[in-house]
């Protein structure tokens, strides 16, 4: 039975690799917010299988944060950003996207590089996907710095986020409810204030195109 379950958060770990994948090559800012809601899903069956199977019942409460947060508010809070910007066209990428797939290949290798010594070290169940987890926040990162468009670089962080929690999760059952908590507080006042800083690029330049603000400095 451990075995099948330890098999089933491979299975969960290996598809928040490919939605983190997927949005490294997506154009496409609602797509992008579809992949993050995917996501979001994937972390709380993942919480809520690692919480069954160690009995903890913190665990649940991360998973129910989780489904409330990253599942329906963000998501919903990112729609209406988007419908108030009107932002639903493709978002050019920095360098073409089969470059970026050939770097994001490179450091999926990288993860699992750093990351053998500290699976060997832990005890978790799922210590086996301690490598995925490093890779797609390095994945997350690589989203972040080849997008110019300040919405995307927003989703890519957040998704950089879901691969930290993946990561303690699978390392150390999660973390304090109390931690939780004020990071879920954290990450939720930074979207209620980025949505403000988006507004306002777009009323001072029409765009959102971060290099806009290098202007600004320049001057």
């Amino acid at each position: 039975m451990s075995a099948l379950i330890a098999q089933f958060i491979n299975l969960l770990a290996a598809l928040l690799l490919m939605l983190s994948f997927a949005m490294l090559a997506q154009r496409r800012i609602l797509t992008l917010i579809h992949l993050f809601t995917l996501q979001g899903i994937t972390l709380v069956l993942s919480t809520t299988v690692v919480g069954y199977v160690t009995s903890q019942p913190h665990l649940y409460y991360s998973a129910l944060l989780t489904l409330l947060l990253k599942v329906l508010l963000i998501p919903a809070l990112l729609y209406r950003v988007i419908d108030r910007l009107r932002v639903r066209r493709e978002v050019e990428t920095l360098i073409n996207i089969p470059t970026i797939m050939l770097l994001g290949i490179l450091l999926v290798m990288l993860a699992f590089y750093l990351a053998q010594p500290l699976s060997q070290m832990s005890s978790s169940v799922a210590r086996g996907t301690l490598g995925i987890a490093l890779a797609c926040v390095l994945l997350s990162f690589m989203t972040m710095i080849t997008r110019s468009k300040a919405l995307p670089q927003v989703i890519a962080f957040l998704s950089m986020e879901n691969g930290l929690f993946f990561a303690a999760t699978s390392a150390t059952y999660g973390m304090p409810m109390v931690v939780e908590l004020g990071i879920a507080l954290d990450v939720l006042v930074g979207i209620l204030i980025l949505g403000v800083f988006l507004f306002h690029i777009r009323e001072q330049f029409d765009s959102l195109d971060m290099s806009n603000l290098e202007q600004l400095r320049d001057e």
